[in-house]
């Protein structure tokens, strides 16, 4: 009752334990981007700072939205991020040999971003729209493909090889659990095999030199895998506790590459050691338990989809950068999310986290009312 009194009963209805851990989260990222600076604010924490804020606010805004409304807005939402994408190929902005940006006056906007929850929502919406008698037929897996590959195909010839993969995941996650035949999947997975030969040859030289090094990071230590070598030092140096904060030499002496960034984790590593790393994944697992609550607790076919998918979405961002970092995967430049420097990120997470937050307001609403 104190709380209720002391609370405004519309932030009352918040998620405020996942509000906590995600701003817990970002935070510790701010932390390790301040000491990644050399013990400066600027020039990324506080436009870090900013940007989740923002985003968060974002996130809490769009809690309020119904699940008729997310319905009705999916299909236009992904015909709208379909049609950015195709004008990234015409007019969009080069850099770094890479075309993934749209300039809208002021505003520089990268589609492929969107794509990731956009994927989920479509085909949720297409599954939950198909009768369950189809769910096994041809019907069930031509639509779905043709939604997922033609963005998939636009974003690999930008090229962006991270984010293809991660729309990719996401969007066979939801046909997945959907309850496609397994066979496809297995189907799928060994043509994939049998033809990755022909994708390395259709890949750029930076993209093959990716490939390779993680096959053999010993094969040019000081050129293409210099920033796996440095990373797998910056984290083993750190040891179980850490060398201390502020104290991270492979970071502060530039030895590692892109430590503010896609390699944040072994910046974070090498000062917090294994139990910083360890507290950040489980408090990330805690984020990626409570979606798939959300979905567990969901009573329609569409929120169900949705909440697992987007719960995947946040699971994959992780896994794969820290399979990365760590040199169990090819270096793809996907950033850890709330953590490494840059809005992108951070703006697809808290964008999920919001459509989360939406649909389980609305479990606890129909909960009452039942």
């Amino acid at each position: 009752m104190i709380g209720s009194a002391i609370i405004p009963r519309p932030l009352a209805k918040l998620p405020w334990r996942l509000i906590f851990m995600v701003t817990g989260i970002s935070l510790f990222g701010l932390v390790v981007l301040y000491s990644a600076a050399g013990g400066s604010m600027s020039p990324w924490a506080t436009k870090q700072a900013i940007v989740f804020i923002v985003f968060l606010a974002l996130a809490v805004s769009m809690s309020w939205l119904s699940e008729a409304t997310i319905k009705a807005a999916t299909f236009p939402i992904y015909a709208a991020i379909l049609a950015m994408l195709l004008g990234v190929e015409a007019l969009g902005l080069v850099s770094k040999g890479a075309q993934r940006w749209l300039e809208l006056g002021p505003v520089r906007l990268q589609p492929s971003e969107f794509m990731k929850p956009a994927i989920v929502l479509t085909l949720a919406r297409f599954y939950e729209l198909l009768p369950a008698s189809e769910i096994r037929r041809w019907r069930a897996i031509w639509p779905a493909l043709a939604l997922l590959g033609v963005p998939a195909v636009l974003i690999l010839v930008q090229p962006d090889l991270g984010t293809c993969i991660m729309v990719l995941l996401c969007g066979i996650t939801v046909m997945f659990l959907a309850g496609l035949p397994l066979w496809i999947f297995v189907g799928s997975g060994i043509a994939l095999a049998a033809a990755a030969p022909i994708a390395f040859s259709f890949m750029h030289d930076y993209q093959r030199k990716r490939v390779l090094i993680f096959l053999d990071p010993e094969s040019d230590p000081l050129g293409a895998g210099y920033h796996i070598s440095q990373s797998k030092i910056a984290i083993g140096s750190g040891g179980i506790w850490g060398k201390g904060f502020l104290q991270g030499s492979q970071s502060h002496l530039d030895y590692l590459p892109e430590g503010h960034t896609d390699f944040v984790f072994a910046t974070m590593a090498e000062e917090w050691g294994l139990f910083g790393g360890i507290l950040l994944i489980l408090a990330f697992g805690m984020v990626v338990r409570w979606g798939m609550q959300v979905s567990a607790n969901s009573k329609s076919r569409f929120a169900q989809l949705t909440a697992a998918g987007l719960s995947a979405t946040i699971f994959f961002y992780v896994t794969i950068n820290l399979m990365m970092v760590m040199g169990l995967a090819p270096v793809v430049g996907v950033p850890l999310p709330l953590v490494s420097f840059g809005g992108s990120a951070v703006m697809t997470i808290m964008l999920c986290l919001g459509i989360l937050m939406a649909l389980e307001r609305q479990q606890r609403t129909q909960s009452r009312i039942a």
